[in-house]
């Protein structure tokens, strides 16, 4: 679920920092820029795990502040494909279960990836796995604050950097507000023994 990954960034160390130890500096300002945010193609930024080497450090002209170039490992969220994972339902709608981890809440459950046959309640709101025994079917809901276990089946990057307008979007209105994408989402999957409600499987 969580790696680490090599990555090399120059750090600008203000002048009123010059008094503290520089790996000090480094860290804080590595983890302002980094923690909680999500690095393209890379996954979603943990915390400062070492500093492996520190470059020469430079003041330009017109800067008082220090430039450093670091070569650092830190640690990311990004589960591989096929890893189980334990979350809490978020919510339901049409298009599946949502997901959160806590620290993460950019996951979907299809309704094609949920133990079958499964409706969707639109009066609750949640969906049903209509379960077979011999004695019949069983409504066995998917409520909001359940813990689940679930199957990494795919992950969606999408590149959030800002951009000029483009034509489109300068001939919409401008009380629109635009769809903000989340930058980084997993799909999960339920559809096998074993996965899904965590009270599901729980043996009396």
């Amino acid at each position: 679920m969580f790696v680490l990954v090599e990555m090399v960034d120059t750090v600008r160390i203000p002048p009123w920092q010059f008094e503290r130890e520089l790996n000090e500096s480094i860290s804080e300002e590595l983890n302002k820029k980094l923690a909680n945010k999500v690095v393209y193609n890379i996954g979603l930024c943990i915390c400062l795990y070492d500093i492996t080497k520190l470059e020469d450090a430079y003041v330009f002209p017109g800067d008082g502040a220090s430039h450093t170039k670091v070569h650092f490992r830190y640690v990311v969220f990004h589960p591989f494909l096929d890893e189980i994972l334990i979350g809490v339902i978020k919510g339901c709608s049409p298009d599946g279960v949502y997901v959160s981890l806590g620290f993460f809440d950019d996951i979907l459950i299809p309704p094609e990836s949920l133990q079958q046959p499964a409706k969707f309640d639109e009066a609750e709101q949640v969906w049903v796995w209509e379960y077979e025994t011999e004695e019949g079917a069983h409504d066995l809901y998917m409520d909001t604050g359940e813990e689940i276990r679930f199957r990494v089946v795919d992950e969606s990057f999408v590149d959030t950097s800002p951009t000029g307008p483009s034509s489109a979007e300068a001939s919409t209105s401008s009380d629109e507000a635009p769809k903000k994408e989340a930058p980084y989402t997993l799909v999960g999957s339920i559809s096998e023994p074993g996965l899904g409600l965590l009270s599901w499987w729980t043996s009396n």
